[in-house]
């Protein structure tokens, strides 16, 4: 196995949700924002979706990335996706109730594609989790009161599970972590795939 501290490892992603997930693992790592374009397909499936844009901005940060130290790029999405409908980040208090109001009482899907490309190896890995969210019935004035807070104006389906949404959410089938952005257990798997271990450091 690599030694950890041997190894650069870049989260390509601005979000405060990824970094803070990631630096739970204990891992050194640098941010660098990927500025990579989201746009896909219409046609494209939620799994090809989240792939391929984890990827696109893991693939974005390559040129800022140095393999002088063997780096390996982290690369995320996520989508919020309600029968055949995705869900992105609202574009106004409007289109926050409109979301929160349709996903109320219902069971929605979170995906999250994950993708690690080492430099050195010349490798890239992509895989995804996907977890099932159960929201309770809210009203309007709950909705309303809950948009005011402004913690769903950057989130994708327009609520936080790890804030106050949290209280909106009666219960999930799946990895917690993905519906914030970042599943760890799938990470930890495909670390080791690039001889990173965390549970074993020696």
């Amino acid at each position: 196995m690599h030694d950890v501290s041997s190894r650069l490892i870049i989260l390509a992603s601005g979000s405060p949700r990824r970094r803070e997930l990631l630096s739970q693992l204990g891992l050194p790592f640098q941010v660098v924002t990927s500025d990579a374009d989201e746009s896909t397909p219409p046609e494209w499936t939620p799994e090809e979706i989240v792939r391929a844009l984890a990827l696109r901005k893991a693939q974005a940060v390559i040129p800022a990335a140095s393999a002088e130290r063997g780096a390996l790029i982290i690369g995320s999405d996520t989508i919020v996706v309600l029968e055949d409908a995705v869900l992105g980040k609202p574009v106004d208090e409007q289109d926050s109730k409109t979301m929160l109001a349709a996903l109320q009482g219902r069971t929605h899907k979170v995906y999250t594609g994950v993708a690690c490309i080492g430099l050195p190896e010349g490798r890239e890995v992509v895989d995804h989790r996907v977890t099932s969210v159960t929201m309770r019935a809210m009203s309007d004035e709950e909705i309303a009161a809950y948009i005011a807070t402004g913690e769903p104006a950057d989130k994708a389906g327009s609520y936080a599970i790890q804030g106050l949404g949290a209280t909106l959410v009666d219960r999930i089938e799946g990895c917690y972590f993905n519906v914030v952005g970042l599943p760890l257990s799938l990470l930890g798997e495909m670390l080791q795939g690039f001889g990173i271990s965390l549970l074993d450091r020696k």
